[in-house]
């Protein structure tokens, strides 16, 4: 069996696992060809219909509602491999566009319709003309900003640790100040 016999089977072998998905997933998967999602202000698509032909594999465009064809898009060309195709738009103003995926053999692979929601915004603080009650028990504390609720417990512990060391450290200097005696 020569080459070109081996890569023909090779070849048809790629394309029926590649179209297996899409015809079990249903009638609509199938006759669109292309997938298209969004994340935040960036949309893409992916398609495995395109092949290769002089290095391209196709172009796909972006199209608002009112632009009428393919040629008024946002154009972006396809890249991957032969298993799978894809291209992607950033920056994209929030709205509902068109992505129509044309590959470079001049066929359609599909158009599919998406939304481009607005980010949330961020909620704002809420400014109180009241002045903040002092804190109720312990002391407020903290580096950089950082700040932190001591508890009675907390503190007690602290104020012993701090009286311990104290009277160890008058003991010690006491001492040293006697001279020895033999």
């Amino acid at each position: 069996m020569d080459n070109s016999r081996l890569l023909l089977r090779s070849g048809l072998t790629l394309a029926a696992a590649a179209a297996l998905p899409a015809a079990l997933a249903g009638p609509s998967a199938a006759v669109s060809g292309i997938s298209v999602s969004t994340t935040g202000s960036t949309v893409s698509v992916v398609t495995s219909a395109c092949t290769q032909i002089n290095g391209s594999w196709g172009t796909a465009a972006l199209l608002t509602s009112r632009q009428a064809n393919f040629a008024q898009g946002r154009q972006v060309a396809l890249s991957g491999t032969s298993v799978s195709q894809s291209a992607a738009w950033s920056s994209v103003s929030p709205g509902t566009y068109t992505v129509v995926v044309v590959c470079s053999s001049g066929s359609t692979a599909g158009s599919q319709s998406v939304v481009v929601s607005a980010p949330a915004s961020p909620a704002r603080p809420t400014i109180s003309s009241t002045s903040s009650p002092a804190p109720s028990r312990g002391v407020m504390g903290g580096l950089g900003g950082a700040a932190r609720d001591y508890g009675p417990l907390t503190l007690g512990v602290g104020g012993a640790l701090v009286g311990a060391g104290i009277v160890a450290t008058a003991w010690v200097l006491r001492r040293r100040s006697k001279p020895y005696r033999l």
